[in-house]
């Protein structure tokens, strides 16, 4: 057996031993920081009180921008939208884990700060840099009736007012009826999908659902769906001896008497109508001042003015209203659609926004990107997202399907909570499935 003779040894750094020798540096600097040493165990020079100062807030604000990117973040419900599930001055904490976190899109921003500086105004983003819709792994998939927040897909648009502050006028829908370069007067801004408002609502259709209201009822795949004890509708009331409701009544049924709160005009032959949660219908009907009532929704067909007017924005094809309303499929990633005059609307902002492509219509035919077809596969999920205050909610209802790269995170628990009387004890740390029982 012949054995060849070995080549003098020679040091040979292959990706392995670059890799160790990476690490072995990187501990040895971590050591130097945290303990004073430098590589051959010489004291180091102490730091300045303001480069101690300098290096905690750095370290913080880059731990505070990670966990709110990638793990949790703090909001407050500011409106009537989600009530009584839930309150406004609710400090809740949204998971961005379980749908898993998407990654950031607009990644050049102010950290800590969504759109708008504090204070002094004005963008704190800039949009020279725009990644890809990506999302890291999460623990599960957004359910049926799960409390969402997610990007204002309406909100990729901004009026300004005379200051060059956003407006919150919603401008799709002032579009439908004021000339644009009245509208515009003031200026507009665009923004990026991950720097439109933020939005809390109720997902009650997932991708492939069939979503109907009739008469006020929520149907999904021709069922009723679950009867929230908190969700709100409204009702007509005609009382007794005139007048409002008591003190007591009110108090005891949640009724906020506080103007432009629960308490509207009713139609002819009512005193009024009121904005009532489920739970609480059948005792305000026995209140000794309640003569009648009797749930309040807008007729079949009726479309009413521009203001009114439901998505897809298109009184001819589609009559609908806030409670009767579809049926309508909510798009699933995968699903071809077949384009028609007659339900392009539908499908028209998805195809061009959302899933940016070119959209011709010319004599009946659509051409995307260039091409010829009445074919058009979905590239995401969709969902459908509705305020439980379902009368007094800016939700799907108004603008649509909301994409997938839309979503933010599921809300998890509140962790303080105050209105007119100080703090709410019993809403603190408490999940956002429970508050909703």
């Amino acid at each position: 057996m012949i054995v060849k003779k070995s080549a003098p040894s020679t040091p040979i750094t292959t990706n392995t031993n670059r890799h160790r020798l990476f690490l072995a540096n990187l501990v040895s600097a971590t050591m130097s920081i945290f303990f004073g040493k430098s590589k051959d165990n010489k004291p180091k020079k102490k730091k300045p009180v303001w480069r101690e100062w300098l290096d905690a807030g750095v370290f913080a604000v880059v731990a505070a921008t990670l966990i709110r990117t990638f793990i949790l973040e703090a909001y407050t419900i500011p409106s009537e939208s989600m009530e009584g599930t839930m309150l406004v001055n609710d400090y809740l904490f949204v998971s961005k884990m379980h749908y898993g976190a998407r990654i950031p899109m607009t990644p050049v921003a102010v950290p800590l700060v969504h759109n708008e500086m504090p204070i002094v105004g004005g963008k704190s983003y800039t949009d020279a840099v725009q990644w890809g819709y990506h999302r890291l792994p999460g623990f599960s998939e957004i359910k049926r009736y799960d409390v969402v927040v997610f990007n204002f897909p309406d909100g990729d648009t901004v009026l300004l007012d005379e200051n060059g502050r956003p407006r919150q006028d919603d401008y799709y829908t002032y579009a439908r009826f004021i000339p644009r370069a009245q509208l515009i007067a003031n200026g507009i801004q665009t923004r990026p999908v991950d720097k439109t408002d933020n939005y809390i609502k109720r997902c009650v259709a997932v991708p492939g659902d069939v979503l109907e209201v009739r008469e006020g009822q929520l149907f999904i795949n021709g069922q009723p769906s679950p009867v929230f004890p908190h969700v709100k509708n409204e009702y007509s009331v005609i009382m007794k001896q005139g007048g409002g409701f008591s003190d007591e009544t009110a108090e005891a049924n949640h009724i906020n008497l506080n103007p432009d709160k629960d308490i509207r005009p009713g139609p002819p032959g009512t005193s009024m109508n009121v904005l009532l949660q489920n739970e609480y219908v059948d005792a305000v009907r026995k209140a000794p001042e309640v003569a009648h009532l009797s749930l309040y929704t807008q007729p079949k067909g009726y479309v009413g003015g521009p203001l009114n007017w439901t998505f897809p924005d298109d009184t001819v094809h589609f009559k609908w209203n806030l409670d009767n309303y579809g049926p309508i499929t909510i798009p699933k990633k995968g699903q071809t659609i077949t384009l028609t005059p007659e339900n392009i609307a539908e499908y028209r902002r998805l195809i061009t926004v959302y899933e940016h492509n070119t959209l011709e219509e010319r004599n009946g035919q659509f051409i995307i990107n260039g091409q010829a077809t009445n074919n058009y596969t979905i590239k995401m999920d969709y969902y459908w997202m509705m305020g439980d205050n379902r009368h007094n909610s800016l939700d799907s209802r108004y603008w649509g399907f909301v994409p997938e790269s839309h979503v933010v995170g599921k809300a998890w628990f509140v962790w303080l909570s105050y209105g007119e009387h100080g703090i709410r004890w019993s809403r603190l740390f408490r999940g956002i499935h429970t508050l909703e029982q």
